[in-house]
């Protein structure tokens, strides 16, 4: 596992408590909210400070723009393709799996709220949350194959959604699905119409806080 390193101010997200919610909203829509390291660190560093504060009790995880995550930033993919170094691509892929460690690690449930694409590792933040409210307009997909990787890590999360088969299919064939078909194989919890998501994702983690 990687030598894990918070961060002291927050450049790709923003992180705010309101009313025993907090909302971690990954803040790169000119880049479609894409992971890079750095991002990757600010949301484990913000994950912590959810979990130690005891005024919060729901996790959202939001994109800004009109996209949740279109998967990994473009440079790093292209760095990691062109590197001749397995144990620098093994560090890449350690940050990413430690943050989904995390996730599942958090005593307070994170909930997904999706809109627009959801692609390969966006796909993955979604699926390792607690819980999942998406538009119906939202699109997911695991397309990491389509650029030779395989989702291992997400994979471990997937199957235990969806079943073994199911979640073969879908990283094998990276094929788009549909925000209803998502709720049909347990991705997706709730599915309402886009224009309904804010208050739908705010009025869930309200319920939620109560419990």
């Amino acid at each position: 596992m990687s030598d894990y390193q918070g961060v002291s101010e927050y450049k790709r997200i923003r992180y705010s408590v309101s009313h025993g919610i907090a909302t971690l909203l990954l803040n790169r829509p000119e880049k479609r909210n894409a992971l890079d390291n750095l991002t990757l660190m600010e949301l484990g560093t913000a994950f912590n400070a959810a979990g130690s504060d005891d005024d919060v009790r729901v996790v959202l995880l939001r994109g800004a723009g009109p996209d949740f995550c279109a998967g990994a930033d473009l440079a790093q993919l292209e760095r990691i393709s062109a590197s001749s170094d397995p144990l620098e691509n093994l560090e890449d892929a350690a940050m990413l799996g430690e943050l989904f460690i995390r996730m599942r690690g958090l005593t307070k449930p994170i909930v997904a709220v999706v809109h627009g694409s959801a692609f390969a590792g966006g796909a993955g933040l979604a699926t390792a949350c607690d819980l999942a409210i998406a538009a119906d307009t939202a699109k997911l997909s695991y397309t990491e194959v389509r650029l030779g990787f395989v989702p291992a890590m997400v994979m471990a999360l997937l199957r235990r959604i969806v079943g073994e088969k199911v979640a073969f299919e879908l990283a094998a064939l990276g094929e788009v699905i549909t925000a209803p078909e998502a709720q049909r194989l347990g991705i997706f919890n709730r599915v309402v119409p886009a224009q309904l998501l804010d208050k739908a994702a705010h009025d869930y983690a309200v319920e939620l806080t109560k419990r």
